[in-house]
């Protein structure tokens, strides 16, 4: 690895000021650096900086609010995510994808920001997120703004993220009465971490009935994806093998 010039902003706009100072230098934000460390390993990325944002307290906790629902900080590692109460109580998907992402070194040190913020669409968070329709807020000298995370990952690999900005926190609103949600990943062997498929559905019931859903696709796809045409399918449907399969057909032809 080659030398570079180490940065520790102990605020979020500190670490936009120096984010549009430095903007003609090659600079690599790190947090949890799982992903990052590993590129820098094999010379993929030759930055002359890293701007660490581990001593940003506005990136820390998990917190639950009825009206507002759930703050994830952008430095929440995913076993974090895995073993909060708040999020095993209020949004057990949530806690069962993030029990899964990767391996046990990986669910430690890496950071659920870092990942969204990396862009690749094979890894579990951000299709689970999709389907309890979260949104991320971006942080800079002008302020907050906030975004749905569907409009945030834009690409493989790329985000909307500006130069100067940084992610700092993830919000996933309250669930309904009735609502609950299912995590599913599929992997070409038991031994491999990342998965081939993810699939996250989250359904609000009435009875036998759905009276909604949300259901999203990633892995697959150059970026997690909601969809739509099963969703409104299932809109009012008792969910049985032959409403499960029609909607098994509508997805294998939506993610062609």
């Amino acid at each position: 690895m080659r030398d570079f010039d180490y940065l520790e902003p102990t605020s979020v706009e500190e670490a936009s000021r120096m984010l549009a100072e430095l903007g003609d230098e090659e600079v690599r934000i790190i947090a949890g650096g799982t992903a990052l460390i590993l590129t820098l390993r094999q010379r993929m990325v030759k930055p002359t900086h890293l701007l660490s944002i581990a001593k940003i307290d506005r990136l820390r906790g998990i917190d639950f609010d009825e009206k507002s629902g759930l703050r994830i900080g952008a430095l929440a590692r995913h076993a974090d995510v895995a073993r909060s109460a708040v999020v095993r109580q209020h949004f057990p998907i949530l806690a069962s994808m993030a029990g899964r992402v990767a391996n046990p070194q990986v669910r430690n040190q890496g950071t659920i920001g870092g990942n969204l913020c990396y862009g690749d669409p094979s890894t579990d968070p951000p299709g689970c997120l999709l389907a309890l329709d979260a949104t991320v807020v971006l942080g800079s000298t002008r302020g907050e703004r906030t975004m749905p995370l569907g409009e945030f990952i834009v690409d493989y690999f790329e985000t909307a993220l500006e130069p100067d900005e940084i992610l700092v926190e993830i919000r996933v609103p309250a669930l309904a009465a009735g609502t609950t949600g299912v995590y599913s990943r599929f992997l070409r062997t038991a031994a491999e971490h990342r998965p081939l498929v993810s699939v996250a559905l989250v359904a609000r019931r009435e009875g036998a009935s759905c009276r909604g859903a949300r259901l999203a696709v990633g892995a697959s796809t150059p970026i997690p994806m909601r969809l739509r045409r099963a969703e409104e399918f299932l809109q009012g449907r008792v969910v049985d093998p032959a409403v499960a399969a029609e909607v098994a057909n509508m997805v294998a032809q939506d993610i062609e």
